[in-house]
Order: C-alpha cells, then sequence, then structure tokens
C-alpha cells in the first residue's frame, strides 16, 4: 500500500543525494537555498515522498509552510523560486502525493498548496488532479553545449553584441566574488533599481544568508568605470547550471552596456566551468521590456505555468489593482524606508 512521508530536507541527507542524481533538479531544491528561505523568513521546508524512512528516496516534491498571521497559512513549492519541478518521475507516484496533500488541507490549516513545475507534461497531472493554472511566466534558458563564438553569434547583433562590444571599449572593470563589501556595493544598486520600479527590495540578510550557506554557491559581479560602480548581477552556480537570480544598475550610465558585459562574462565563466545551461529566470509575459531584453539572448522561451489548489491568484502576482495600489504608496518611499518594508513584508508574500 502507497504510503506518503515527510523530512526535513536541511538535514536529510537523503534528500541531498536525491537532488544531485536527479536531472530536473535546480539549484533551488538544494539544502543552501532550503536553509536560506528558512533563516531569512523563517519558513519551514518539507519534502514529500513515497519513500519510507531510512530507504533511498525515489521520489520528492519539496515546500514551504507558510504561516503568516497576514496573508495565512499556504504549502508552496517553492516560495522566492523562478521554478521547482517536483522530482517524482512516476505520474502515478505524483498524483498520489498530491491528492494527499489535498486531502491535508483543511486539517492543516493550509489556504492552499502552489507547485512551480518547469516540465509542460505537468499539464496532464495537474488537470487530473483538479489543479488550476494560477500564474504564468516564460522561461529564457541558454543552451552552453556549442562553443563560445556560435554562442555569442546566436545572441541579437544590435542589443546584445554591439553593446558588449561598447562595454569593451569603454574598458570597464569587473570586480566579482562574494564578499561582505562586494554584496553591499551590490545592495545598493539592487535598491536604487528596486525603488526604480516602485518595489521595496529582498531583505539583505536574503542575500548574506545565501552566500554563507556555501562556499562557491554565490557569484556577485560588478561592472566599474574607475572607481563608479555602474550595475551588478548575481549568479548561483549549481550541478552543471548557473542561475542568473538578480540584476541592478544606475540608469545614469546606461549606455555603457554594463550589465550585457558582465552578462556574457557570466556566460563565459559558466561555460569554461563545465556548465550546461545558463538559467535567465521567469519573466512576467506582461512585462514587454524584460521579456525583450531576454528574447535578444535566448531567441525561444518556454511557458513556466505554477499551479495551484485550489485556485485563485498567487501572493507574488505583479498584476492586478491591489500590487498597483501597493506601487503607488511605494514609488513615495525613501530608499531607507523601502528597506524596511522589504524586510517586513516579504516573508508575508513568499
Amino acid at each position: 500500500m502507497t504510503t506518503v512521508y515527510q523530512l526535513d530536507p536541511t538535514s536529510d541527507g537523503r534528500w541531498a543525494d536525491l537532488v544531485q542524481r536527479h536531472p530536473s533538479a535546480s539549484v533551488f531544491h538544494s539544502q543552501y537555498w532550503l536553509q536560506t528561505l528558512r533563516a531569512t523568513y523563517g519558513y519551514e521546508p518539507v519534502v514529500f515522498t513515497t519513500s519510507p524512512p531510512n530507504r533511498p528516496l525515489q521520489n520528492g516534491i519539496a515546500f514551504c509552510q507558510i504561516r503568516s498571521w497576514v496573508t495565512g497559512r499556504r504549502l508552496v513549492s517553492l516560495p522566492f523560486s523562478d521554478h521547482c519541478e517536483p522530482l517524482c518521475d512516476s505520474p502515478n507516484d505524483l498524483d498520489f502525493v498530491i491528492r494527499y496533500l489535498q486531502a491535508s488541507l483543511e486539517p492543516q490549516g493550509w489556504k492552499y498548496l502552489e507547485l512551480r513545475p518547469v516540465s509542460n507534461k505537468f499539464e496532464s497531472v495537474g488537470a487530473g488532479v483538479k489543479l488550476q493554472p494560477s500564474a504564468q511566466y516564460a522561461l529564457h534558458i541558454l543552451d552552453l553545449h556549442s562553443n563560445l563564438s556560435d554562442i555569442f553569434e546566436g545572441f541579437d547583433k544590435d542589443s546584445v553584441q554591439r553593446r558588449i562590444r561598447r562595454a569593451e571599449r569603454a574598458e570597464l572593470r569587473e570586480e566579482r566574488g562574494d564578499s561582505k563589501k562586494l554584496l553591499d556595493t551590490f545592495y545598493e544598486l539592487f535598491v536604487m533599481t528596486r525603488a526604480r520600479h516602485c518595489l521595496p527590495p529582498i531583505p539583505y540578510a536574503f542575500l548574506w544568508n545565501l552566500i554563507r550557506a556555501k562556499a562557491g554557491l554565490v557569484t556577485i559581479r560588478v561592472a566599474y568605470r574607475d572607481s563608479i560602480p555602474l550595475a551588478g548581477i548575481l549568479t548561483l552556480h549549481f550541478k552543471d547550471a548557473v542561475c542568473y537570480k538578480y540584476g541592478c544598475s544606475d540608469r545614469k550610465n546606461k549606455g555603457l552596456a554594463a550589465t550585457p558585459w558582465l552578462l556574457w562574462r557570466a556566460i563565459q565563466d559558466a561555460k569554461s566551468s563545465g556548465a550546461i545551461a545558463f538559467d535567465l529566470g521567469r519573466t512576467d509575459r506582461n512585462n514587454s521590456g524584460l521579456l525583450m531584453f531576454k528574447n535578444h539572448w535566448v531567441s525561444a522561451s518556454t511557458r513556466l505555468t505554477y499551479w495551484k489548489y485550489p485556485s485563485g491568484t498567487s501572493f507574488d502576482s505583479a498584476r492586478g489593482w491591489k500590487m498597483k495600489l501597493a506601487k503607488s504608496v511605494f514609488s513615495r518611499m525613501s530608499h531607507g524606508v523601502l528597506i524596511l518594508v522589504g524586510r517586513a513584508l516579504y516573508r508575508h508574500i513568499g
């Protein structure tokens, strides 16, 4: 008889083993990412599996239990993560675990459960267990199997190639690493960028906790002209993939094309380290500017659908009147106040 078990993925070594060997596992499945979510926001990571205790895991779906007095209790796979494929190769096992969780919602006091799979095959499974699409994004992943010159030639000539060459002629200087000093510089640019978009920044502690979780997981790159920081990007390297997670810039120096230059340098380093994919992350389909930017790097995106039960809009949705109202309030706040708002707010929205 099939039974569903649960485990703590931050301490149970069987989860780390499954993540290492499963081809669909990403940095968002890693113990380091889950530990950071717990340390920063107080979420409780949990994995549900049909594998009995003390036996190697054959499958598992990672969630965070979010307990918020503002937005309620819910089960999300995973908050602040672009995607999180269920590591469950058997459709029958996946169906069984999801049905178990649906039956557990009311007894556990969860308002809903949400899944963020990458593969399109989940659509048939999701429909079978009455999950409903809650949000859709575009996902851009650059294939690194080709040589660097062919990869470069695949970029848009005007919007990417020429801008990279322009930055090279400007003799920009890059600093990279994961030091606190570099994070401080990056975060200053990050706050500036978020304020430009009328949004509070994620907490500084989240990025610092992520750096401390594992050496070499995070790489921060900041571009300078002389001593002036122009732009920064933060990438995560896990297994054979590099994920571009955060970017920021000083708009006054946009013409120097520092961000494309940093991305190209990150792609070159990813290729030389043996990575086979460079994940440019999810993009809201209504964000035409960011979609166009990423389309210039990866011409064909894939559809990324979030699934929810019962149906409804996710708390991280960028659409709707509530977000428009919030942005109008945030636009009036100083950088210092936005930082404080981010610290208080984000634990409730994951």
